[in-house]
């Protein structure tokens, strides 16, 4: 048998010859005995077979993948648990209404999730958000609105798909306000101007449609008064321009009147100070400008120009951080007129800052820096605002009140892709990881293949590759630095020994460390953006008070209870309902939501449902000290009980039935399919409604037992408002996961389940004699809201 150039061939006894091409494994068969023919092609194929098995599924590769399922089977458990979710809504789930369901609109955007939110105020130093103005809108849209206003979803939901909206100017036209907007098109991906209207101080927008669209990006739609027409002046600096249009029939309809500056001038506005009009803006493009730090004025008699430049252009071209370009419309407060610029420091659009207006002319410009009063979330990602605000239009109404929208977004600039980044490095460090883990276990005999070192001693017969490896060259350098890492993995293995105990716990936390590395990288790839946002109804927000009752031996659990639900979207208030013991000071819990801690002078459950007059939402949630839940539940329960106040909305059902009736948990609700009772200790109820019936003169004997056995609270309300109708009552949502805390504390208040359960059943004997029973009532569950979107 003999080889060349690749070609092996073999000469049988009768001068047969046989020859396989290496580069495409062909048989080539000369000669005449079949049956050599068959026996040596099998040969070659056995022979082909045992090189695949050799090279593909050696050791090290079969450790590699089982190494690589195991973690993503980790990784997706993760998945599983954190990320999946059961169906947010209930009755209307088939129609769409939570926002994007039907929508091609509201999709993952590296330039943000904009919304627009509405304040008010005093004076443009002190506005407050509209939740905190404590505006009702009556039906079934919010108790009491709450920002954002408008989202993406706003334009969405009547045709023009759109993933934010941002830049927001307001024109207000005696009771009607119209808000003018940028929205990014899903579509084009260009920026377009929209317009929405409200007629009720903007509890409601009404969405009228698109009011420019051009062939280039446009925003910052910049809306003026001159001589009794309206303009606007958006920027479109992508046109290379500054343009100016008039409306011809407001607000939808807009015809270019003239081309202001042949500049690409970005975020401008034009005001009359002084006797002239000033047009101020930024140009980006020249050379050495300081992108979003750089400012230009010009000035004419006219809003229509011509522009001259001021003297002194450029007024800024400064770090981006210092608030050069601008943020929204200048207004004038007390005879000083102020302008509003984008702090781009550490993200683009971080936040406003507000600057007084000194000296004004042609020759000179002077501002400085003011506190702007506006007061920043803690609620961190869970705040639509949380992460950035870049941009702020304030006008004086006729009442003398002072409005305001902002825009806001969640994330900051660039998110996805730093994520995207992050997970990706993150699934990287989990294969180095599988790597030394096959190197310290054995599977793995090198890390880089013998061949690629520089002290690889097997024939070198290639002329080639010897000047390949000349000294000083970079392939020879990569190569000795290929020899020492396996070198170090060699190192490795003698140092950690997984026979002894010290390396099986070696290899344990290096384990842990790439299952943790997995989530990791499951969370940035596939988690989002790590904010726990609110469900609109009717693109409609709000707000719920939450309530929980504890006393003195459960403080650590209140602790940490406080400290994660105050940062929960759309939680407005907690109350504590302190029964028992000396309360802890307000210091002492960490909310960034106001937090009252009631303190009852008798220790009685019948205190969770006490009429609370300093209650302002209808919404309240009355939540156990000691449940923990994600936010994202929390936030659908609320979404279905907007949709049905008149219910009990909760996160624990319960099936009464038998005969004699006996309390039974929720396996038994599961087994039998269906539920009519929902546990208040985890349930949203409308405050009012709630505590009117279970206070009533009817529910006196009742509440009186409650206080007599120390139980039950929860089964009297269900039995109360199953009393006050004959319709369904109670609403179940599936929990994505709950944990019990006063397991790990100790402080749980029925410890015996059996004796809780069997005081818990004299109960619903007794009120099922006075309400009557609950068992012709059972609601089977939904799977529409019950299973798994996985």
């Amino acid at each position: 048998m003999g080889v060349s150039g690749g070609v092996i061939g073999v000469s049988g006894g009768n001068g047969s010859s046989i020859s396989s091409n290496n580069s495409n494994n062909s048989c080539i068969v000369n000669g005449n005995s079949s049956g050599e023919k068959m026996s040596w092609c099998r040969w070659r194929w056995e022979y082909q077979n045992h090189l695949l098995h050799h090279r593909l599924l050696s050791p090290a590769f079969v450790f590699f993948i089982c190494c690589l399922v195991l973690y993503g089977s980790i990784g997706f458990l993760y998945s599983w648990v954190m990320f999946s979710k059961p169906a947010a809504v209930a009755g209307d789930f088939k129609s769409g209404s939570v926002m994007g369901l039907n929508s091609v609109g509201c999709l993952e955007d590296n330039e943000g999730s904009w919304s627009i939110g509405l304040f008010y105020g005093d004076s443009p130093f002190s506005l407050k958000p509209i939740e905190s103005m404590n505006m009702w809108k009556n039906g079934s849209a919010a108790w009491p609105v709450a920002n954002p206003v408008l989202t993406c979803a706003s334009v969405s939901d009547i045709g023009f798909p759109s993933n934010f909206v941002a830049d927001p100017f307001l024109y207000v036209q005696g009771d009607n306000l119209y808000l003018f907007y940028e929205t990014k098109s899903s579509i084009t991906l260009q920026g377009d101007i929209a317009v929405a209207k409200s007629v009720d101080k903007g509890a409601t927008w009404q969405q009228l449609g698109i009011a420019l669209d051009e062939d280039w990006h446009l925003s910052y739609p910049y809306v003026f008064d001159h001589l009794g027409e309206i303009y606007m002046m958006p920027e479109g600096s992508e046109k290379g321009d500054l343009r100016l249009y008039r409306a011809v029939k407001f607000p939808l309809q807009w015809k270019l009147e003239r081309i202001l500056i042949k500049k690409p001038l970005v975020d401008s506005f034009v005001i009359k100070h002084g006797g002239e009009f000033w047009l101020f803006g930024s140009d980006h493009s020249g050379f050495g400008t300081k992108k979003n730090g750089q400012l230009e004025i010009w000035h004419s008699s006219s809003p229509l120009g011509p522009w001259k430049p001021h003297k002194k252009n450029p007024i800024y071209n400064v770090d981006k951080s210092f608030g050069a370009r601008n943020g929204g419309r200048p207004f004038v407060h007390d005879g000083n007129l102020y302008r509003i610029g984008q702090d781009c420091g550490d993200t683009y659009g971080r936040r406003v800052r507000i600057f007084k207006v000194e000296t004004l002319t042609k020759d000179e410009y002077k501002e400085v820096e003011v506190s702007s009063g506006i007061k920043e979330s803690s609620k961190g990602r869970n705040a639509w605002n949380g992460a950035r605000y870049h941009h702020l239009d304030v006008q004086q109404l006729s009442t003398g009140e002072w409005i305001g929208v902002m825009d806001g977004d969640r994330v900051p600039s660039g998110d996805s892709v730093r994520r995207f980044i992050l997970g990706c490095a993150s699934f990287a460090a989990v294969t180095a990881i599988v790597v030394v883990l096959g190197v310290l276990l054995g599977a793995v005999k090198c890390i880089i293949p013998i061949n690629w070192c520089a002290y690889y001693s097997g024939k070198r017969s290639d002329t080639t590759l010897l000047v390949w490896e000349k000294p000083n060259q970079f392939s020879s350098k990569v190569r000795r630095f290929c020899g020492r890492l396996n070198r170090a993995a060699s190192s490795l293995r003698a140092k950690i020994r997984p026979n002894t105990w010290a390396g099986r716990l070696a290899v344990a936390v290096i384990f842990i460390v790439g299952a943790a590395l997995m989530c990791t990288a499951v969370k940035y790839v596939y988690g989002g953006n790590g904010a726990q946002e609110p469900y609109p109804l009717n693109g409609y927000y709000s707000q719920f008070t939450l309530l929980t009752m504890t006393y003195d031996a459960r403080l650590w659990n209140l602790k940490m209870y406080v400290k994660h639900y105050s940062r929960c979207s759309s939680v407005k208030e907690i109350v504590v309902v302190w029964n028992k013991g000396i309360p802890p000071e307000l210091s002492d819990l960490d909310s960034v939501v106001p937090i009252r801690i009631r303190v009852e002078k008798q220790n009685s459950l019948n205190n969770r449902f006490k009429m609370d007059p300093l209650i302002n939402t209808r919404a309240v949630l009355e939540l156990d000290d000691d449940i923990m839940m994600s936010c994202d539940d929390i936030e659908r329960g609320f979404n279905v009980w907007r949709q049905y106040p008149e219910r009990i909305v909760g996160f624990y059902p319960r099936l009464i039935s038998g005969s004699p009736l006996k309390y039974r948990g929720e396996k038994y609700a599961r087994t039998h399919k269906g539920y009519n009772m929902i546990l208040t200790g985890a349930a949203f109820i409308d405050g009012k409604l709630a505590f009117e019936r279970y206070w009533s003169e009817a529910a006196k004997a009742a509440r009186e037992f409650v206080d007599k056995n120390f139980n039950c609270e929860d089964v009297l309300l269900n039995y109360l408002y199953a009393n006050s109708s004959s319709s369904r009552t109670v609403e179940y949502i599936r929990p994505a996961w709950a944990i019990d805390t006063s397991k790990f504390s100790g402080a749980a208040i029925s410890r015996n389940t059996q004796a809780h359960y069997k005081i818990r059943s004299s109960c619903l004997q007794k009120f099922s004699e006075m309400y009557g029973s609950l068992s012709s009532r059972k609601s089977e569950f939904d799977q529409r809201k019950d299973g798994w979107d996985l």
